[in-house]
This record gives C-alpha cells, sequence and structure tokens, in this order.
C-alpha cells in the first residue's frame, strides 16, 4: 500500500477536524500490524470498494468519542454515549474517510465509501481480511484517534 493513499486517510483528519473546531492536531508514528486490532472503547468500520478494497477503521476511547461529540454538537455536553453522541461520531467518520476518498478521486482512484458501522465495548478484537493494517494515533485537542487503514 503506497504511502500516498495512506497519508489521504491520514490528512483528511487534519483537514476536516479543524472546521469543527479543533485546534491542535498531531499525526504520531505510523506502523504497520497483523490482520487484528485491539479495541477498549468505539470502533467505527467504514468498507471502501472501487479502484481499492478494504476498510478504514477508526477507534478512540468511549470518553474521547464523548469529548468530540460534545465538541461537534456546539459543546452541549455529552455524558452517556447515548444515540446522540453515537450519531455524530458516526457522521465524523463518513466526513473523514469522504475527504479521503474525494482526494484520492483527484488522483483517479475511484472509490465508494459504506456506511460506518459503529460497536463499542470493552476488550474486544477486530481481524480484517489483509495480512498487513497500516495504523497511526492522531492527537486533536490531546483526544487520541486511532486511524487502521486494511487494503487489499
Amino acid at each position: 500500500m503506497s504511502s500516498k493513499i495512506i497519508n489521504h486517510f491520514l490528512n483528511s483528519v487534519l483537514d476536516i477536524m479543524p472546521q469543527l473546531g479543533f485546534s491542535n492536531i498531531e499525526k504520531k508514528d505510523i506502523s504497520v500490524k497483523e490482520s487484528s486490532i485491539k479495541v477498549h472503547g468505539v470502533m467505527l468500520n467504514l468498507g471502501v470498494v472501487g479502484d481499492m478494497k478494504g476498510n478504514v477503521i477508526y477507534n478512540m476511547s468511549e470518553n474521547d468519542a464523548k469529548k468530540i461529540a460534545s465538541k461537534m454538537m456546539m459543546g452541549m455536553p455529552v455524558l452517556e454515549f447515548d444515540d446522540m453522541a453515537q450519531s455524530a461520531i458516526s457522521e465524523l467518520s463518513n466526513m473523514l474517510t469522504a475527504k479521503a476518498s474525494i482526494n484520492l478521486e483527484k488522483e483517479g482512484i475511484n472509490t465508494n465509501i459504506s456506511t460506518p458501522t459503529l460497536t463499542y465495548g470493552s476488550d474486544f478484537e477486530v481481524k480484517t481480511n489483509t495480512d498487513k493494517i497500516v495504523t497511526s494515533e492522531v492527537l486533536v485537542d490531546d483526544i487520541s484517534i486511532k486511524v487502521n487503514i486494511a487494503f487489499e
């Protein structure tokens, strides 16, 4: 998988989050993992099809998801990860992945994205059908969002 493709997904976080009111955004190191991800908190999985096939999986702690949802809802306190907070986080994953898809399209790479599947809980594992997953952490106002990219 080319670094150019990976950067489209990571840069979408850098492009979209300031539009939502976040100011301090820092991309951390990129690493490669085996075909599974251990999650404690919230996971959003979006399928990508077209010229590329695979998944983009965002994960974060439940507390961090509530902080992001609060910011997206103009500072409304989010005390529980309820339907409204889940909807906000799902929409964020749509925005991030759509931005990357638009930028890939500009390079002649046609993609379509699925609606996100949101899962949350304690200590669960997600397996992909790829051999490797490229992962990076992005800190957004000290909130950790992990971006996991798994393409064939």
